[in-house]
Formats: structure tokens, sequence, C-alpha cells
């Protein structure tokens, strides 16, 4: 099958966020809703992709070969990847976030955090969606209490961050 240009880039998309949700692929790709999205993936890319056990998106092997990223984790599925490559904000939300034995935290102690450590200012759903993103990828947990709460899975230096752009 060959690819369009268009659908390359959006199949290095789809490489490099996995695991990933329709509404991630939709902001990325500037579409209106995940309707569009999942269209795309079934008519264009539906042999290079697959919804793993919890419907989410994952490039296959051979789609992580035909484009020239990274794949967003590495590491066996359903464990605490070994690397992740993820967006600047996304690098400093785990730097700055609850370890495995420590007390999960909040959106906005996160955002507070975020804060005081790089002198940024995201807006609150960024940092959510940050750490939605990353609950994905398997290196932050949530708990619920009276309000969604996260803290990473694994000890820091277990986990190689890289910043993608």
């Amino acid at each position: 099958m060959t690819l369009s240009e268009e659908a390359r880039d959006r199949l290095a998309d789809v490489v490099e966020l996995q695991p990933t949700k329709n509404g991630e692929l939709q902001d990325r790709w500037a579409l209106d809703s995940g309707s569009e999205v999942h269209q795309f993936l079934e008519s264009e890319l539906s042999d290079y992709y697959y919804r793993d056990d919890n419907s989410l998106i994952r490039a296959t092997a051979e789609a992580n070969d035909m484009v020239d990223v990274e794949p967003g984790v590495e590491g066996e599925e359903d464990e605490v990847p070994s690397v992740v490559r993820v967006p600047e904000l996304q690098a400093q939300i785990l730097d700055v976030l609850a370890g495995p034995d420590e007390r999960s935290e909040s959106v906005v102690s996160v955002l507070h955090s975020l804060r005081e450590a790089y002198d940024v200012d995201p807006d609150t759903e960024d940092v959510r969606s940050g750490l939605q993103s990353l609950r994905r990828k398997g290196v932050v947990e949530v708990e619920y209490r009276s309000v969604p709460t996260f803290r990473l899975t694994a000890e820091r230096d277990e986990i190689e961050v890289e910043v993608s752009d």
C-alpha cells in the first residue's frame, strides 16, 4: 500500500503519540471530530494501526519501520516503559510529579509545581491533558479521591524521558 504524504505524516504522528486516542490525534491533525480521525485511520491507515485491549491506538511494527520518528514509548506493553518521548510540558510534569511512594497530586497541585519549578504558566486543561497522556503511556497512575490525583508509576531514574517536537 502506497501512502500519500499526508497519510505518511499522520502515520508518524500515530507512532510518536502511541498509545493515543482519537481526541489527541484530532488535536494534532486539526480535525473537527473524533469521527473524522476514525474515518481517516480506517480509510488511509488501516494496515498500520490497531487498538489495544484498552481501545488505545497503537502503530504496527511495520508502521514503526516506515516512518522516521521514534515511538512514543519503548518497553513491553502492560509494563512501565523504559523510555518515553513526550512534549516539553509532559517532561516537566514528570519532573515535578509525586513519586510512586508519595501522596498523589491534583491537577492544580501539579500546575503550581510547574509554575514554581519552571516559571511557566500552562493552562489547567493542558496540564490535565498531559497527565492523562502520561497515564496512557503507563508512567503515571491515577488515584481517585475527591478529585483525580496522579503520581509516577516508577522511580524517575527508571524512566528515560526524551522531549519530542
